[in-house]
């Protein structure tokens, strides 16, 4: 992650969620986020009608142009990165899997402009709506309005895996070659 809003996002994300794969949304405080709520959002889980943005900060608003409650997210993107942001946020939801991506944009005056999108799941809950939170920054203060957004590149944020304290005992004893009796 480079831009400094998905990191401080990411930590304290990282932070709600302890040991489980992801936090609940009830867990997300956004008093204690206050300063990047102008570059966060959340999206519903609808792929049929686009993943529409439930919220949307003031600055992701800005970036559009427009208000973007209820309105598509993936029809922010072109055509060529339409589907493969549907495919991640997808998976981001099913697999609560955290992504991050980065994005270019064209400025009114024609120019390009970077960005960095950061997609996180939420719990998945019975009987509640699906939801994935994230954060989209750009790199330069002064973007304006941007349209055509296109997906140049993107990761997802693999949880660690975390080995029990017998385990990496064994690993640390064993060197080389290692024969388990009673295997075929």
């Amino acid at each position: 992650m480079k831009h400094p809003s998905s990191r401080e996002f990411f930590a304290y994300w990282d932070n709600k969620r302890g040991t489980a794969r992801a936090p609940d949304r009830a867990d997300i405080d956004p008093a204690a986020v206050r300063g990047l709520l102008g570059d966060i959002f959340v999206l519903s889980c609808e792929p049929n009608l686009g993943f529409p943005f439930r919220v949307a900060g003031t600055r992701v608003c800005a970036l559009a142009g427009t208000d973007l409650k209820d309105s598509s997210f993936t029809a922010l993107f072109n055509e060529a990165s339409r589907r493969e942001i549907e495919e991640i946020t997808t998976i981001v939801a099913d697999e609560t899997l955290g992504a991050i991506a980065g994005v270019t944009a064209v400025r009114e005056d024609g120019s390009k402009a970077h960005l960095e999108l950061l997609l996180l799941p939420f719990n998945a809950r019975p009987h509640t709506p699906v939801s994935v939170t994230g954060v989209l920054a750009p790199f330069d203060d002064e973007c304006g309005a941007l349209g055509r957004f296109t997906l140049t590149s993107w990761r997802y944020l693999h949880q660690p895996e975390k080995l029990l304290p017998r385990a990496i005992r064994k690993l640390q004893i064993a060197r080389g070659l290692m024969v388990y009796e009673g295997l075929r």
